[in-house]
């Protein structure tokens, strides 16, 4: 028997919460404070001022019209739903990780300045995971069937691992990591040090 509360999330979905009225909120509110913060729409000058402030209406329509062709197009809504659990669901691992830092230092914010190297491999694991998460809620069509394009991704990978353009491919990515360890140079403040 479902509870109350399940049913009345049950009514929120059936009513368009998740898939029209969330959606629309997060994508107008992501795009208008995007365009208040960059002013790309320009500014108005304050009356008996020098300050210039956004244009909140322009922001406000544009972010309004942008919100609407999203919640138009059922792809984009779908990988939204599909994203943004899996990305909280990063971040409370992310966040559950510096309690565990937390618990070994005298203060985890000092994680970044103490272990630079670790800071930075976590965010690049955390960037390629945010990469995947989205590939994997990103849907196309394929001989009839419907799959994301890490699916899909994967496969080619698995059915072309022996071929020729994967070979090619491996080679060029060794080559340009190689060719960025040889040239990099140290900065000059190291230099500088020694």
């Amino acid at each position: 028997m479902a509870t109350p509360l399940g049913k009345a999330v049950e009514f929120l979905r059936d009513f368009g919460l998740f898939d029209v009225i969330l959606p629309f909120l997060l994508v107008f509110t992501i795009t208008y404070a995007v365009l208040e913060k960059t002013r790309i729409l320009g500014t108005i000058k304050v009356t008996g001022t020098d300050e210039y402030i956004p244009n909140k209406n322009l922001n406000s329509m544009v972010s309004f019209v942008v919100a609407l062709l999203v919640v138009a197009t059922a792809n984009i809504v779908r990988a939204i739903n599909e994203s943004l659990p899996n990305i909280v669901l990063l971040l409370v691992a992310s966040i559950s990780f510096l309690l565990l830092i937390g618990v070994f230092l005298k203060d985890a914010m000092d994680f970044p300045k103490d272990h630079p190297n670790w800071n930075k491999a976590f965010i690049i694991i955390m960037f390629i995971a945010v990469i995947l998460i989205f590939l994997n809620a990103i849907y196309m069509i394929v001989n009839g069937e419907s799959v994301s394009v890490l699916e899909y991704g994967i496969n080619w990978i698995i059915e072309n691992w022996s071929g020729t353009v994967f070979g090619a491919i491996v080679v060029l990515v060794v080559v340009v990591i190689a060719m960025v360890f040889i040239t990099r140079g140290s900065s000059p403040n190291k230099k500088e040090g020694k």
